[in-house]
């Protein structure tokens, strides 16, 4: 089945790129979960749009990354969660808790850029990486503290 991505798909590949992949794949979780549009002839005009809204929100170039890179790793960034007894958190930390955390210490970051090794469930300082280039990861100290 060949395929339009339409949202980044980890081992798979990027935004607008063509793939093609099996049709249960394709068909019962692509698909509807909206990462993939079949592929049309009359879809390389949006194979194209979808390129240039990825270019716009790209880092530039590896320089820039660099800045970024460093912007990140200079401080580390503090997230208050509720926490019970022993330093045990009431669920886990999410993606969207890191995003809004380094969102807010000065640095724009997605959250499907974000890496974590293993779920965060206490408190006290983890590192979570950040995807910023291709060629750029950072990492990111993380202070997990009791709100």
């Amino acid at each position: 089945m060949k395929l339009i991505l339409t949202q980044e798909v980890g081992g798979l590949g990027a935004p607008g790129d063509i793939v093609e992949v099996k049709d249960g794949y394709g068909r019962n979780f692509l698909v509807p979960r909206g990462y993939a549009i079949r592929w049309t002839k009359g879809g390389e005009r949006t194979v194209e749009s979808i390129k240039a809204a990825r270019a716009s929100r790209e880092v530039r170039d590896l320089d820039h990354a660099q800045e970024i890179k460093a912007k990140l790793e200079s401080a580390p960034v503090n997230l208050p969660v509720r926490a019970g007894e022993g330093g045990r958190l009431f669920g886990a930390v999410t993606l969207n808790d890191i995003a809004g955390a380094i969102n807010e210490a000065g640095a724009s970051v997605d959250k499907r850029k974000i890496i974590v090794g293993s779920p965060i469930k206490s408190l006290g300082s983890h590192q979570v990486t950040v995807k910023v280039h291709d060629e750029v990861d950072a990492v990111v100290n993380l202070n997990v503290v009791s709100a």
